[in-house]
């Protein structure tokens, strides 16, 4: 029987990929499971649960209520609609609210797609994952893409059958946050997993016929480990042949156990030059697969680093060779326009206005080789 008396409302969680910004955001679980990485603080003293599955049923159901009533309000005749639907906002609690407003965003992008939160959905048993993807498909027919995070931990205990069943249902895209495939930064970092875990999720993903996407974090291997976490993280990579590649930069929150690590000098970062250097060595290193590449993260200083493997190769690396062939002056330059907003590109620090501003602030902040890494890493938090 359903449990509407405990429903506390619509709830959305705190994160999602970059790619489903325009997604109907369903929370099914809350926070993480694991919690252990060093390198994260998004779920730091929060306590993981599963979501009731009616109260996620509940959550669709109301935003289809929101849909239609938004809908309906902007059928009517010029003015009369948003009238109409102002008023219903200001009669509505903060939960319906964040339920009105999010069937508002997914209505102008096209209600096609929709991701599953919060880090692990996949740790729900599959027959409730099952339920929900059902509803899902019964309520909106005309979604065509359905997309969940999933630790490779949690992947290698489904059986094959049961990820089948959820990829029939509507299930048909899997971020895995990879991160390494080095068994040494894995470690350092407290994964809860091995570069076998991980390469045997990600065919297992690919065995139901769902499409794999997997975050590659430069840098996490810090200078000690960088070559390693580039040549361990490709050879896994090629052996998962996934359909997406995601890039996202090391930062280190002050709140992270990395951080500490830092402090401690246990730990070197290597600062967005050697970064660049470990990411294309990556990127040399990925053979035999067919493989789309993207840097659509803020915290990646050269996102322009995008394209499909095998054919656009040369494309994808292009970026990153002509910022290592930049004079270190003009690297210093780049780096601190692009670490503090001013330039999105690579190719607009031949702009002479936003260049003046990046020169600017190299000489109000003294910025130096030898200190650039310091003065980037405090831009960068603006963005954690």
């Amino acid at each position: 029987m359903k449990r509407v008396e405990q429903y506390q409302g619509f709830e959305l969680g705190p994160i999602r990929p970059p790619s489903e910004a325009g997604s109907l955001l369903l929370r099914v679980t809350r926070n993480c499971p694991w919690n252990r990485c060093r390198f994260c603080a998004l779920y730091k003293g929060e306590q993981f649960t599963l979501r009731p599955v009616e109260d996620v049923i509940e959550d669709i159901n109301q935003i289809k209520r929101c849909v239609d009533l938004i809908g309906e309000s902007f059928s009517r005749p010029k003015g009369s609609g948003v009238q109409r639907l102002a008023g219903v906002i200001s009669a509505h609690d903060p939960g319906d609210m964040m339920a009105l407003q999010m069937a508002y965003n997914w209505m102008r992008s096209g209600m096609a797609s929709v991701f599953l939160q919060d880090a692990n959905t996949l740790i729900v048993k599959p027959g409730n994952l099952l339920r929900i993807l059902n509803h899902i498909k019964s309520t909106f027919p005309g979604v065509t893409r359905i997309t969940s995070y999933a630790r490779s931990k949690t992947l290698v205990r489904i059986d094959d059958e049961a990820l089948q069943r959820l990829a029939d249902a509507g299930l048909n895209r899997i971020h895995i946050g990879v991160e390494s495939g080095c068994d040494s930064v894995l470690q350092l970092m407290d994964k809860g997993v091995d570069k076998a875990g991980h390469i045997s999720a990600g065919k297992k993903v690919k065995r139901a016929g769902v499409e794999l996407s997997v975050y590659y974090m430069p840098g996490l291997g810090g200078e000690k480990l960088s070559q390693e976490n580039a040549l361990e993280t490709a050879d896994a990579v090629n052996q998962m042949d996934p359909e997406y590649i995601r890039i996202r930069s090391l930062a280190i929150p002050a709140a992270t156990e990395l951080h500490r690590l830092v402090e401690a000098g246990v730990f070197k970062p290597l600062g967005d030059r050697k970064t660049v250097t470990e990411l294309l060595l990556f990127i040399e290193h990925l053979q035999g697969i067919k493989s789309t590449i993207k840097s659509d993260h803020i915290l990646n200083l050269l996102q322009e680093v995008e394209g499909r493997l095998p054919e656009e190769r040369e494309a994808i690396t292009d970026p990153l060779n002509r910022f290592l062939s930049l004079s270190e002056r003009e690297q210093i330059i780049f780096m601190v326009g692009r670490r503090s907003g001013i330039f999105r590109s690579l190719e607009e620090v031949n702009d002479t206005r936003l260049r003046r501003q990046a020169e600017q602030l190299v000489t109000t902040n003294s910025v130096t080789a030898e200190n650039v890494d310091e003065f980037t890493a405090q831009m960068v938090s603006r963005f954690i």
